[in-house]
Formats: structure tokens, sequence, C-alpha cells
């Protein structure tokens, strides 16, 4: 069994400037993906370093904006209706994946147009970058106490202090687990399948079908949101729902993509 290391949240204290690990993950996400995304460019014309930096500003602010309001909209709107504030308080968690994946959906139709490419042509150069960003944050999901599965007594689980129950108990590490299936694993196949040149809009397919297909799974073990509870029939819970649509949407993408190609 594991033991919780109880993370302090703030990283960093300067004066009235707190430096939140939280914070930090977000930069060193897109830091990682700006690195992958220049390696990329240079055997991917009309792709450029300049073209990714450009990029992730887009991404940057889909992720961001899109992330919160989805998780205000879906996970918590009664709670943001009566407080309003807390909405900007991003240092203390509370983003959410799918919406954060609208906002970059939004983002990248409209960097497709200013650069006059295909938003498929977009979409599969940045779908192998988002896994590093879902393992950093993740990660941060970690350092923050945040996110965790069942209790079990499983060698797997992680003592860790429940504050509703007011004392210690043995809960699966999910945000770990999620670091390495959304993270790690998926950006190996992602990395894997992109190696060479693939049918517009596959790559993109894979990624939604990959993330969707782990995110559903994990949902098995991870606890809901103590305001939505079991949305359906004891055990769906919101992140399911969710995870639907993208593995649905990521099948008839690559079997669309593939289908036009043989064309």
């Amino acid at each position: 069994m594991w033991a919780y290391p109880e993370i302090d949240p703030v990283a960093l204290s300067l004066g009235p400037l707190q430096i939140h690990w939280y914070g930090l993950m977000y930069l060193l996400a897109f830091a990682g993906g700006w690195a992958l995304g220049v390696y990329r460019a240079k055997s991917r014309p009309p792709w450029n370093g300049e073209m990714v930096g450009d990029l992730l500003f887009y991404v940057a602010l889909g992720v961001i904006l899109g992330g919160r309001l989805g998780y205000v909209l879906f996970y918590d709107l009664s709670h943001y209706l009566a407080n309003p504030l807390d909405i900007v308080q991003t240092w203390n968690g509370g983003m959410s994946f799918h919406g954060g994946l609208i906002g970059v959906s939004i983002a990248l139709i409209l960097f497709a147009r200013k650069t006059q490419q295909s938003i498929f042509a977009v979409g599969d150069f940045v779908a192998p970058l988002v896994p590093i960003g879902l393992l950093t944050g993740r990660i941060g999901n970690f350092i923050n106490g945040e996110l965790w599965g069942k209790t079990t007594e499983s060698s797997l689980g992680m003592a860790v202090y429940d504050p509703q129950l007011q004392m210690t108990v043995v809960k699966y590490p999910t945000q770990l687990l999620e670091a390495l299936l959304e993270g790690v694993v998926l950006l190996i196949i992602l990395l894997w399948y992109a190696r060479k040149p693939r049918p517009a809009g596959s790559v993109t397919g894979l990624f939604l079908l990959g993330y969707g297909v782990f995110r559903f799974i994990v949902e098995f073990w991870r606890m809901p949101d103590v305001q939505l509870g079991y949305l359906l029939w004891g055990w769906v819970t919101m992140g399911q729902i969710l995870s639907t649509p993208m593995i649905l949407i990521g099948l008839g993408l690559m079997w669309y993509s593939h289908n036009r190609a043989k064309t």
C-alpha cells in the first residue's frame, strides 16, 4: 500500500504571489507540446516553428476557457451560479477535458481558416501533442489531492485522508492511472500511428477513440463528482456519458478517412 505524500499545492510563495503546481503543470504541458510540435514540423511542410507557436496560442486559449467553462457547465453549475467569482479560481482545480476539447476544436477551426488548411490537417498535427497535457494535468490533479478513485483493499490503493469521512482511507490513485493511459500510452500509440503518412482525419479519429476508451474504462475505478454522483443505472458517470460521443465520432472519423482514401 502506498501513502499519499500530502504535497503542498503551492510550489513557490513570493510575498502575496503564490505559484501553484497546478499552474506549473499547464506551463510544462505547453512547453512539451511546443517542443514536440517543432520536432514534428521539420518533416511536415508547410508546418514550421512559427506556426507551431501560433497554434499553441490558439490551443492554450481553447484549453483554459473551454476547460473551465466546461467544468462549470457540466459538473457544478449550481455552485458557480451561487459563487460566480469562484469561476476564475482555476488554481484550485476544476477543469473539464471535454469542455477543453470543445474549446480547442473551435480554436483549431479558427487556426485552420487563418492558415488556409483543412481542419483535418490541423487536427492530425496537433493530436499527438495533446497527451503531454493530459499527462501533466493528471499529475496536477494528484498534487492537488483531487479526483480520487473508489476505496479499495487492493495493494494498488493509496492511503489518503478523506475530509468528508474525517479519516484516512485507501483509495485508487486514478489520477496516476489516467496519467499513464491518457498520457503515456496514448502518446505512444499516436506517435507510432502518425510516424508515416495517414489518411487526413485518421490521426484525429484515433485520438478521440483512444482517449474516449481510456477515460470510459478509468471511470469504473474513479469516484464520480460528489455533486453529481452516478447518473444512470447506478454506475454511469458524467465522464462516461461525455466520452461515449468521442468514441463514436473517433470510430466514424477513422472509417470515413480510410474509406475516402481508397476512392
